[in-house]
């Protein structure tokens, strides 16, 4: 799609996503009279033009309240980036440079633009999800480092000195790994025996690599490690994945390096509840309960139940502006007991 579509209401913000598919989204949220808005507005434009591999939208703050409590819009311009309808970053603010770096980010590794049909439906590529910055690989040549098996280009990962490498792979939020693409050479410096652990609490060594017992261990053919070949993994013991640890012991030809072309992981992002920002939403909303609401006066010392009596009363006070996010409490069963505690102690 070229050009940024608008999103007239509520309803239509959900179906735009998922007609985006794997692709990046990149939505505007905007508000008639905004002046950085309007500045930004052509530059915006013409990114979607630029880049037709992604979808922009553009969504007016006023028009869909719902679409903008729910994302926790505070400012506009806002843009959230989205994928697989999954909220993968944001930026803010009027700045065309600082926003284009941010699309090309995303851009650059961008699975939605080489569509792999060998992905199975309902799963995605996970590039995207990993928080670079938190990984790390020990071993690795100097000429030919990690960052070169991230990009599907002609540069490599090379280990140096011995055929071993020790990877950490971090992920911005959790997931659930389905299978990995491993690509290596075919002259034998390929990865052959890998050891996969998932969740350590700290950085492990070659020797500790060594003796202990994985998540799941792998024995790589040739087929495995070419361009369309896919590496299954136990799916049950992947299913809340922070980070990745990935010791390659050998490779295929008993080469004195291995060589990693490109490597990525195939999942579903977790799209847990953040518990710790949830609880601080709950405690804003019923602050502005107190502040502003008779009945949150009077029930002060009562986390949920202010909030509810204000909906259910009608109160044209704060809480009642933010009716819609409020209603979220009512799906957030895990934390009725909680909660219910405070109310009580």
């Amino acid at each position: 799609m070229v050009g940024v579509k608008p999103v007239g209401s509520d309803p239509d913000f959900q179906p735009e996503l998922s007609g985006a598919g794997s692709r990046l989204a990149v939505v505007k949220f905007t508000m008639r009279g905004c002046g950085p808005c309007l500045r930004i507005a052509p530059a915006f434009s013409s990114m979607s033009n630029k880049y037709p591999q992604a979808v922009f939208l553009e969504v007016d703050v006023h028009q869909c309240q719902g679409t903008a409590a729910t994302n926790n819009i505070s400012a506009t311009p806002t843009f959230l980036f989205f994928r697989n309808k999954v909220r993968i970053d944001q930026y803010q603010g009027a700045d065309a440079v600082g926003l284009e770096e941010k699309i090309k980010q995303h851009l650059e590794n961008d699975p939605g633009s080489n569509e792999d049909t060998d992905i199975p439906k309902g799963y995605m590529d996970l590039m995207p999800f990993i928080n670079k910055a938190g990984c790390e690989c020990l071993n690795e040549s100097d000429e030919h480092g990690f960052d070169n098996c991230l990009r599907k280009d002609l540069t490599f990962l090379e280990s140096d000195c011995d055929e071993q490498l020790l990877i950490t792979v971090a992920f911005n939020q959790p997931v659930k790994l389905y299978s990995m693409k491993f690509q290596g050479p075919d002259n034998g410096q390929g990865p052959k025996y890998v050891k996969i652990f998932i969740n350590l609490p700290r950085s492990m060594d070659f020797e500790e690599a060594e003796r202990s017992e994985p998540t799941q261990a792998l024995e790589l053919t040739e087929d495995d490690i070419k361009e369309d070949g896919i590496v299954p993994l136990r799916y049950v013991k992947f299913q809340n994945v922070n980070s990745v640890t990935i010791f390659v012991q050998s490779n295929q030809g008993e080469e004195e390096t291995t060589r990693i072309s490109y490597f990525t992981f195939i999942g579903t992002p977790v799209q847990a509840t953040n518990m710790n920002d949830f609880k601080r939403f709950l405690n804003e909303i019923c602050s502005a309960c107190v502040i502003h609401c008779p009945v949150g006066l009077f029930l002060k010392s009562k986390l949920i139940f202010q909030c509810f009596f204000c909906i259910m009363l009608n109160q044209q006070f704060q809480c009642r502006k933010i009716a819609k996010k409020i209603s979220l409490c009512l799906t957030a069963i895990s934390w009725f007991g909680p909660c219910m505690d405070r109310v009580t102690g």
